[in-house]
């Protein structure tokens, strides 16, 4: 399963109903007077308040960060503490004889509470005898006792078959179901307890296999838990089977999971209704009572009852279709494949497909009728994909037909159910006239990741939610590799290595996590599905891939699959077949030092002669001074490579693996310098000694093409991420970027603009303007060739056109050269066609965001955008309108994103990203979040990932004391649920970096 936004940059930007047109924005339609105006209004910020010298909470108020009765939330605050100033004097003799009173009453009670016979001093006061702890029952909605307290199911009974019949009604949002579930008793069992959830029981029936006659039961609904339980009048034998028999109702819900419907409009603007499903993890339960939990597989019958208008898929092909006397068809479709639960998948409404038979396999895309044509190029690469996937796991793919649903809902995920893969139209369909090459990368990405879990994760599926990150990883590392393998063109390996790049800051942070992680408790799943485990999964699939080669890389995976076929595993199996196919390495050792620890390694390397002296740590951006690492428990298995050369000695490359604190290798003689982790394969990072980095640079400029694109980028990586710690020092970062007027190529390019955005994001909301310029202008003197020779085209490769969009949007951003005046001329001029001028797809966002800060132009995109048709179009123009400097215009976005009658509530993540970026947005967004958390939670939920990104984008770019207390103190205020979650640990830890670099390289750069 893929969230809508965890393979973008940003989550997707705000989509309008289609609504009628909103009017521009008026003065007196706002009602909020943004604090942060304020700043830009006096003109402040030329010079950062001395953080020593001011008073936190003045300071605050100036910045407009509203630290109002802030002193008894703030720890370690100097105006925490306040002292006496009077004088200290004796008590008086009656004041001591008051207090010496006092005492002896205490003690005297205390005593005789304690010396009371057979006394139990507790809370609730004095109890006769000691109450032993008792686990505590939950009572059933009709008051009984559950007969079941643990959020895991009993072994006692598994599933074996699911005969499910459902009726949705699109025009009521409600749904009737009924389900005949086969059951098999593994052991003497007095109750069967399965899960369900938000749904109205109506009748349960239960027989044995050797009785015919249905007898009726009573069933205890334990609503805290989602799950029912029943109890026979006999209890149920061993190695019997048994049948259970269920008919309930419920409603659609009006969200992007379980069993959801929605309206939309058609492009005529009539409005149409659908229904989907989306079950991973824990949602099936909510369109039908069953046994939901992975590792409980089964088979599933599936007939679906629906108008004559529209088109039911699910699972498998359909086998009939049958007019019932309401006049309405029932389709009923072929029995699955043993399959758990969270891939079933049903989906109702208008569509029509394109499909192609690929040897006996049809291969389908489905979507609304009027954007049918947009499915051309998906279906051309999931024909090309499954056929690869089919070869190269050596495994044909287990069902007749695959279909692959473009559902017209801008929040849908995309998910892998098996034979019926549910994606976004965002991320299924696109076309050559408004699709971009970001937006092409991402529809080849999608289908390539969620084709490969047909296999991987369908066909062998983790036993739990705690082996996530086994599937997840795994797919999304085939993801790129097969794109990168089929489709060259698209350069995705760029897009993975800037993803190792993005995963490893957070995985620096000290609230990291394990990639294996223990699951104790049904809210503990969602923690789970987290880019960690998604990309750095893949990172350590690659690492892998890497060492022990593609051939036995595969050879493995196939006879993981070959000997786990339709059953579930922990990932010690899939290391086993490693082991039994490799005899170099002990696979299963080596990975646990990956997956059982949070974080990665930095490897030390200093040259003494002909030798390199290698030494690992635990790498940290933000180290709490109560971390203490012993040498053991932080030692990792690191295939460790490197290219060395020299004048007169060609290129060599060299692998071994450092599976102890330090080691020693040994160079060939007339080395003069050398890289280590050949093309980012290995997931860590390398700190050199001072001699060894200028013998790089020295290279650099000498020749940096002896160097792959891959490692450059990896160099620059390393030093900036080094520097902001202290480690490098802010000259050296610098001096490697010295090249660049050389560097022909995306990835270095694009990683430089990424780490110098992020420093000059952070100067410039904290008022440093003259700073901000000097390090504007040093980067222009760096990249002034590449930026010149852009054309306002979409000519060249996909990576050309890629660099092209970064480079053009970083000088536009900053107004280098003559950027703004190009992209508002290119604006102007499709304003003034009204839309219908042709502009370059890969620059539309820059000409759409500098058109945007013009109010005409503001007012134009707004007044567009609910007509338009295309969800990438969409996408950009909401983007530009969230990338205002205008402060009344962000409040109003996030205003109405909030209120969800004009724009999608759940897009204000994108709206807050993007305005956050740049003042005065930055300090608009953490008012608005403080303002509306208790709304925002109870919309989204806690645990949601749009709340996950809206508190990233608007703390992200905090980096003084005074933000970092007035976030922890906010969230502690809370609740200790909300404070503890793990993305607002890392919010804080993403503070404290911020900070370091703030000390470590805004504070001297080399200007």
């Amino acid at each position: 399963m893929i969230e809508n936004s965890m393979f973008e940059e940003e989550p997707d930007v705000v989509d309008l109903a289609k609504e009628p047109c909103l009017h521009p924005l008026e003065p007196d339609e706002v009602e909020y007077e943004p604090r942060g105006s304020r700043l830009l209004v006096r003109g402040l910020g030329e010079h950062e308040l001395d953080e020593d010298e001011e008073d936190y909470e003045s300071s605050a108020k100036l910045l407009g960060m509203s630290f109002m009765n802030r002193s008894s939330g703030l720890r370690n605050s100097p105006t925490g503490y306040r002292q006496s100033t009077g004088t200290c004097s004796m008590p008086s003799a009656r004041s001591m004889v008051v207090c010496g009173f006092v005492i002896m009453v205490a003690i005297s009670v205390i005593m005789v509470i304690y010396l009371l016979p057979k006394c139990t001093f507790t809370k609730e006061g004095c109890h006769k005898e000691a109450q032993s702890m008792k686990v505590i029952q939950p009572n059933a909605t009709n008051g009984k006792v559950c007969p079941w307290t643990q959020y895991r199911l009993p072994t006692a009974v598994k599933p074996l078959h699911y005969k499910l019949h459902l009726h949705p009604n699109l025009t009521s949002m409600t749904f009737k179901g009924s389900v005949i579930i086969s059951l098999q008793a593994l052991q003497a069992t007095g109750n069967i307890i399965l899960h369900s959830s938000g749904l109205n029981i109506l009748n349960v029936s239960f027989m044995s296999a050797v009785s015919s006659q249905e007898k009726h039961v009573e069933v205890l609904e334990c609503k805290s838990q989602q799950q029912i339980a029943i109890t026979p009048s006999e209890a149920l034998i061993e190695g019997h089977n048994y049948t259970l028999k269920i008919e309930y109702s419920a409603n659609l819900t009006n969200f992007y999971y379980q069993f959801y419907g929605f309206d939309y409009k058609d492009e005529n603007n009539r409005k149409k209704y659908f229904a989907a499903t989306q079950f991973e993890p824990l949602s099936a339960r909510t369109a039908f009572p069953c046994f939901d939990e992975p590792s409980l597989k089964a088979t599933y019958s599936i007939t679906i009852t629906r108008a004559k208008e529209y088109t039911a898929l699910s699972n498998m092909p359909k086998k009939s279709s049958v007019l019932n006397q309401d006049g309405l068809l029932e389709d009923e479709f072929y029995e699955s494949v043993n399959m758990s639960t969270y891939l079933v998948a049903f989906a109702v409404g208008e569509m029509r497909n394109l499909s192609r038979d690929v040897n006996g396999i049809l291969v389908s895309i489905y979507a609304v009728p009027d954007k049918i044509e947009q499915a051309h190029p998906a279906l051309e690469r999931a024909v090309t994909l499954l056929d690869f996937y089919q070869k190269y796991f050596e495994i044909g793919y287990s069902i007749s037909k695959i279909d692959l649903l473009a559902v017209p809902a801008p929040g849908a995920g995309a998910m892998e159910n098996w034979g019926l893969i549910t994606l976004s139209e965002k991320t299924l369909l696109c076309d050559s006239v408004t699709s971009s090459v970001t937006e092409r990368r991402l529809v080849t990405k999608i289908i390539a990741h969620e084709l490969a879990h047909q296999w991987f994760g369908n066909l062998v599926t983790m036993n739990w939610w705690d082996g996530l990150w086994m599937t997840e990883g795994f797919v999304t590392f085939m993801e790129y590799y097969v794109s990168n393998k089929l489709f060259g063109e698209l350069s995705t390996y760029e897009d993975f290595l800037d993803s190792q790049f993005r995963i490893m800051k957070r995985d620096s942070l000290s609230a990291s996590r394990p990639l294996s992680i223990p699951i104790t408790a049904q809210g503990e799943i969602g923690e789970a599905f987290d880019p960690m485990s998604y990309i750095k999964g893949a990172c350590i699939y690659f690492m892998l891939q890497t060492h022990v080669g593609d051939d036995v890389f595969r050879r493995a995976t196939t006879l993981c699959l070959n000997k786990h076929s339709y059953r579930s595993i922990e990932s010690d199996d899939l290391w086993d077949c490693f082991n039994e196919v490799t005899n170099k390495t002990d696979v299963k050792k080596m990975m646990k030092t990956w997956t059982m620890k949070e974080g990665y390694p930095l490897v030390t390397v200093q040259r003494k002669g002909n030798e390199l002296i290698v030494e690992q740590e635990k790498f940290f951006l933000n180290k709490k001074p109560e971390i203490q690492l012993s040498n053991e428990s932080y030692l990792w298995h690191i295939p460790l490579s490197f290219i060395a050369g020299g004048k007169n000695l060609s290129q060599y490359q060299s692998v071994s693996l450092l599976d102890k604190k330090s080691d020693v290798i040994s160079l060939t003689e007339g080395v003069q310098w050398f890289k280590v982790n050949v093309d980012m394969t290995g997931y860590y990072m390398v700190h050199y000694a001072d001699k060894d980095y200028e013998a790089l640079i020295e290279q650099l400029k000498t020749n940096p093409y002896v160097l792959s694109d891959k490692d450059r980028a990896n160099l620059i990586n390393n030093v900036f991420e080094l520097s902001s710690i202290g480690k490098v020092s802010a000259q050296q970062a610098f001096d490697l970027l010295a090249y660049l007027g050389n560097e022909t190529y995306s990835a270095p390019i694009i990683e430089t603009i990424q780490q110098i955005s992020h420093i000059l994001n952070i100067l410039d909301v904290q008022g440093h303007m003259d700073l901000c310029s000097k390090l504007v202008a040093r980067v222009f003197n760096l990249l002034q060739n590449q930026i010149q020779q852009q054309t306002w085209t979409d000519d060249g490769t996909l990576s050309m056109r890629n660099l092209r969009s970064k480079l053009l949007k970083f000088a536009c951003t900053y107004n280098l050269g003559n950027c703004r005046t190009v992209a508002l001329k290119l604006f102007n001029d499709w304003m003034a066609s009204n839309g219908t001028q042709r502009l370059p797809l890969d620059v539309k966002d820059t000409v759409f965001q500098v058109g945007a800060n013009t109010e005409k132009g503001w007012s134009y995109l707004l007044s567009l955008y609910s007509s338009l048709h295309s969800e990438d179009e969409k996408t950009l123009v909401l983007a530009a309108l969230a990338s205002t400097e205008d402060a009344r215009k962000v409040y109003w976005l996030m205003k109405t994103t909030l209120d969800g009658k004009v724009i999608q509530t759940h897009k204000l993540a994108t709206v807050i990203l993007v305005a956050g970026q740049r003042l005065p947005g930055n300090l608009l967004v953490w008012d608005f979040l403080k303002e509306n958390w208790k709304k925002l939670a109870q919309k989204f939920g806690v645990k949601s990932y749009t709340l996950r990104y809206i508190v990233a984008g608007s703390t992200g770019l905090f980096s003084t004391k005074r933000h970092f207390y007035e976030v922890e103190a906010f969230f502690e205020n809370q609740s200790e649920e909300v404070y503890s979650l793990r993305y607002i640990q890392e919010a804080l830890d993403g503070i404290q970096r911020n900070i370091k670099l703030r000390e470590n390289i805004l504070e001297t750069l080399p200007l």
